[in-house]
C-alpha cells in the first residue's frame, strides 16, 4: 500500500502471501504466525491462572512465552533492524520492539505477546483490505481476451494470449477484440475504436496499419502481426497507470507520514522522561514500576493506528470507486474531487452517446418510396453502424425492399451494389464524387453525418445522422447540483449553433462551441484561475488530452478509454455512465470523513491513555487498545467505504 520506511504496510507479519498472487493461500498458511501466537498465548494463560500447573514457572514460563512470541514478533525485529541500517531508528517497528521486549524484560510475559500478536493481526486485517481493493481493480479493468486464434500452415490453432510473441500472426474475427497489439496483414478492416479513441464513427485501417489492443474488428476476419506482447499492450499499460494510483498521495495522508517522523522520536523521549524524571522527586522510587509505565506509554504513543488506517482509507476509497465502475488515480484524486464546484464537459461522445441516429431524410419526392426501399435493402447487408441506424429507422417505412444481386463495401466510402440491372451507391459524398455522380444539395454536416444515396448515377437523396443524447446526462447533472457543484460549462468542436440546444435542454450554465483544442485549454485555464473551488473537466479521445491535463481533475469517459487521455487523466469511468461523476465525489466525501474520524478517533483515545498511563492508571492492556485496538477500529471503519458507498 505504502513505500513509506514508516508505514506499517511493509511489515513482514504477511510475507508469506502476495496480493497479485492468482490463487489464494489457504487462512492458515497465510496467517499461520498469528494462529500459533495466538493459540500458545490462550494456553499460556489459561496455564497462568491454573492453581494445579506449578511447573509453569520461571525458566519454563520465559521459554514458552518466549515461544509464542516469536512467530509474530521476530519479523517485527527484523524490519526494525533493517530500517536501523538505512539510518531509520524511529519507526513503528522499533516502537513495538523496544515496548514487548521491554514488557519481558520485567517479567509481564502476556502482555509482551498480546501487544506484539495485536500488531500482526492489524498487519492481517490491513493486508486483506488492500488484496480486496486491488482485486477488485484488476478484476475491473483487466478485459483482455485470454485467448487468440494463432495462423498455422493448415489452419488456426487457440492459444494462450500470455504465450503470443511479436511476429505470430493471428487472426480476428467479426464482433471480437482484438487481444494484442499488432500491424494489419489484411487488405482493409474497420474497426469499433471508441474504447480506445472516444471516435463513435468507425475506424478504418489498411494493410501495413496498426490495431490496438483493445478495438473490436466489425466486419470480415482480418488476420494481424503481432507488435508486442500481452503484457505491454495498451490495455496493459492502463493495468499498470492504475496500480500506480496508491503512490499518489493524498495531503492528509502526506501530513500524518510527515507528522509522524516527528511525532515517533518525541514519544521516545517522554517515554524515556516518564521512565527517569519521577526519581527526582518520588521518595519510594522504584525503576520496576516507572519502566512498565514508560513501556506502556510507549505502547500507546505508537502512531500505527494513524500510519495503517489514513493510507487505507484512501485506498479503500480508490477500491470502492472501482466497484462503481471508477478508477481513481490516487488519494490526492479523492481530496481533489470532494472540492469540485465547477464541472466541464466535451459534447460528442461525452455527453452524447456515440450511436448515431437518423435526423433527416431528404429524398427526391417522386422515387421516394423505391428509394427508402432500396436504401433500406441496400444497408441491411452492411454491418457498419451507420447502415444500422438506418436499417432501424427504416424498418417500419420501406415496402417490399428489391433483391440486391451484388454488393461490395468500400472501406471509408462506403456501399456499390446491383439491383435490376442498375448500379446503387450508398455512402458518402467521396463516393458519389468518385463514382462522376453529381452530388444532391450538400446539408450542413458539422453535427452530423450525411450518407447519400444514388441510383443509376442520379442523386436520389440524403439522409443525416448524428450523435444521441446520454440518457443519464439530465440525471448525472441533477444529481452535481445537488451535491454543491454551482457551474457547468460546455466547450465543443461543434458549430455553437448545433450546442447551444443541448446546453438548454441540460440546463447547463455556459456554452462555447466551433473551439479548437487550443482554444478549449485557454478557455478552462481561465476557468480554473477564476472559478472558487476545483475545477472538473469530462472528455475523451486524444484531442481531450492536454484540457484533462490542465483540469484540477480530469476525467475520462470509456472502457478504457484512449491511450492519451487515461495517461492524462486523474478518473476514468469505466462503464461510460455519467453519474460515475456525482458517485465519485460521494466516494471521495466518504473516505475523507472516514478518514477524519480515524484521525480523531485514534488521537482521542491515544492522548487519554497516555496521561492514564503516566499517572500510572492503565496497563500494558489498555496500552493494546489503546494502539492496537485503535489501529483495527480505523482499518475496519475504513474497509466500510467500499460498502456503504454502492
Amino acid at each position: 500500500m505504502s513505500n513509506h520506511p514508516n508505514s506499517c504496510a511493509s511489515c513482514a507479519c504477511d510475507s508469506d502471501a502476495t496480493p497479485d498472487s492468482p490463487r489464494q493461500p489457504a487462512f492458515l498458511k497465510r496467517y499461520w504466525r498469528e494462529s500459533v501466537s495466538g493459540l500458545l498465548l490462550a494456553i499460556g494463560m489459561s496455564l497462568d491462572y491454573n492453581a494445579s500447573a506449578p511447573a509453569f514457572d520461571g525458566w519454563n514460563r520465559l521459554i514458552y512465552y518466549l515461544a509464542a512470541y516469536i512467530p509474530v514478533g521476530w519479523p517485527v525485529i527484523l524490519q526494525g533492524i533493517r530500517h536501523l541500517k538505512q539510518g531509520d531508528l524511529f519507526t513503528e517497528f522499533f516502537l513495538m520492539s523496544l515496548a514487548t521486549v521491554g514488557a519481558f524484560a520485567i517479567g509481564e510475559y502476556p502482555e509482551g505477546v498480546a501487544v506484539m500478536l495485536f500488531y500482526a493481526v492489524g498487519e492481517a486485517f490491513q493486508g486483506s483490505a488492500v488484496r480486496r481493493a486491488r482485486n477488485n481493480i484488476r478484476s475491473l479493468l483487466d478485459v483482455r481476451p485470454t485467448t487468440c486464434r494463432v495462423v498455422r500452415p493448415g489452419g488456426t490453432e487457440e492459444r494462450e494470449a500470455v504465450s503470443i510473441q511479436p511476429g505470430e500472426k493471428i487472426q480476428i474475427r467479426p464482433g471480437e477484440r482484438i487481444p494484442l497489439d499488432a500491424t494489419l496483414l489484411s487488405d482493409n478492416a474497420a474497426l469499433n475504436a471508441s474504447a480506445l479513441t472516444g471516435e463513435s464513427i468507425p475506424m478504418h485501417r489498411k494493410a501495413g496499419e496498426e490495431l490496438l489492443a483493445g478495438m473490436i474488428n466489425l466486419q470480415g476476419v482480418i488476420e494481424a502481426e503481432v507488435t508486442r506482447t500481452y503484457d505491454h499492450s495498451a490495455i496493459a499499460r492502463i493495468l499498470e497507470l492504475v496500480e500506480s494510483a496508491a503512490s499518489r498521495k493524498a495531503k492528509t495522508e502526506l501530513f500524518i507520514r510527515k507528522f509522524a517522523r516527528i511525532y515517533t522520536p518525541a514519544v521516545v523521549a517522554l517515554a524515556l522522561m516518564v521512565v527517569f524524571l519521577p526519581a527526582l522527586w518520588v521518595s519510594e522510587y522504584l525503576f520496576e514500576e516507572w519502566l512498565y509505565r514508560g513501556l506502556v506509554f510507549l505502547v500507546i504513543s505508537c502512531p500505527c493506528a494513524l500510519v495503517i488506517s489514513i493510507p487505507l482509507g484512501y485506498f479503500g476509497g480508490i477500491g470502492a470507486a472501482s466497484r462503481n465502475g471508477l478508477l481513481v488515480k490516487g488519494g490526492e484524486v479523492l481530496d481533489a474531487l470532494t472540492q469540485i464546484r465547477t464541472v466541464v464537459f466535451d459534447k460528442t461522445g461525452t455527453l452524447t452517446r456515440g450511436e448515431f441516429s437518423v435526423q433527416t431524410i431528404q429524398i427526391v419526392e417522386e422515387y421516394e418510396e423505391e428509394t427508402l426501399s432500396l436504401l433500406y435493402a441496400v444497408e441491411s447487408g452492411s454491418t457498419h453502424p451507420l447502415a444500422q441506424a438506418v436499417t432501424t429507422h427504416l424498418e417500419s417505412r420501406a415496402t417490399n425492399p428489391p433483391t440486391i444481386s451484388s454488393q461490395n463495401e468500400l472501406a471509408g466510402q462506403g456501399i456499390t451494389a446491383q439491383s435490376g440491372g442498375r448500379t446503387i451507391l450508398v455512402g458518402n459524398a467521396s463516393l458519389l464524387q468518385a463514382n462522376d455522380v453529381p452530388l444532391c444539395e450538400r446539408p450542413d454536416e458539422s453535427n452530423g453525418t450525411a450518407i447519400y444515396i444514388a441510383v443509376a448515377g442520379e442523386c436520389r437523396g440524403v439522409v443525416t445522422l448524428a450523435d444521441e443524447l446520454r440518457e443519464e446526462a439530465a440525471q448525472a447533472v441533477q444529481e452535481l447540483r445537488s451535491l454543491g457543484v454551482t457551474k457547468m460549462a460546455i466547450l465543443s468542436g461543434d458549430r455553437l449553433e448545433h450546442v447551444r440546444p443541448l446546453g438548454e435542454t441540460l440546463k447547463i450554465d455556459r456554452v462555447y462551441g466551433g473551439l479548437l483544442p487550443e482554444e478549449k485549454a485557454e478557455l478552462l485555464g481561465r476557468l480554473v484561475q477564476s472559478e472558487t473551488g476545483r475545477v472538473a473537466f469530462v472528455g475523451d479521445g486524444i484531442n481531450d488530452a492536454p484540457v484533462l491535463a490542465q483540469s484540477d481533475v480530469g476525467i475520462a469517459m470509456g472502457a478504457m478509454g484512449s491511450d492519451v487521455a487515461v495517461e492524462t487523466a486523474d478518473l476514468v469511468i469505466q462503464h461510460d455512465h455519467l453519474t460515475g461523476i456525482p458517485t465519485a465525489i460521494r466516494i471521495a466525501r466518504a473516505t475523507r470523513r472516514i478518514v477524519w474520524q480515524n484521525i480523531a478517533l485514534a488521537m482521542g483515545v491515544k492522548l487519554l491513555v497516555m496521561s492514564m498511563g503516566a499517572a500510572g492508571h492503565a496497563t500494558l492492556w489498555e496500552a493494546v487498545f489503546a494502539d492496537v485496538g485503535v489501529a483495527l477500529l480505523a482499518i475496519l471503519n475504513a474497509i466500510r467505504i467500499q460498502s456503504i458507498v454502492k
